[in-house]
């Protein structure tokens, strides 16, 4: 992964503290007794470090393979919630993270904009046409709409996609 930034995450450590709780000692060259100085490495730092470090050069826009909020399933009229259900149902086997926003007072733009604020990498939305013809409507988190495709191809593209640690967000 490449960070926007050149950023360090590795810290290398002198340590006083633990050779005196451990009572250490080496005897040096001229027979006396020494205390030696613990030296610690860590590649990534500390776990929340190495986090902020994500979080602030993805700016909360976590790729799909990294992130807490990958698909949300937007039902629009008719019987479609059901689908809906299906298809988060099916998202969810194949191990991804998908939720279903099943507001019926929500007008379809508001239920994308809340999806998009809440920064889920996908929006499906489904309406009887897709329920009929076992596809979604795909738009990604940044409002690009990448059109209705099978449920099937969607699903192949996003196991790609997740499997390849990649960044971009179409397939």
């Amino acid at each position: 992964m490449q960070l926007a930034d050149s950023t360090s995450v590795a810290t290398i450590q002198l340590d006083f503290q633990l050779p005196i709780r451990f009572n250490l000692q080496y005897v040096g060259p001229d027979g006396g007794m020494y205390r030696p100085v613990m030296v610690h490495r860590a590649v990534l730092g500390s776990l929340e470090r190495m986090i902020a470090i994500l979080a602030e050069n993805f700016g909360g826009k976590w790729p799909l393979w990294l992130s807490p909020a990958q698909v949300m399933v937007l039902p629009v009229g008719g019987d479609s919630e059901h689908y809906g259900r299906e298809v988060v149902h099916r998202l969810k086997e194949a191990g991804f993270m998908a939720d279903i926003d099943d507001d019926h007072g929500a007008t379809l733009n508001r239920k994308v904009r809340s999806a998009q604020l809440a920064q889920y990498n996908y929006i499906f939305v489904v309406g009887e046409k897709e329920r009929g013809s076992g596809t979604v409507s795909v738009r990604t988190r940044g409002g690009k709409q990448l059109g209705q495709r099978s449920l099937e191809d969607v699903m192949t593209s996003l196991m790609e996609l997740r499997g390849s640690r990649s960044n971009q967000d179409e397939f």
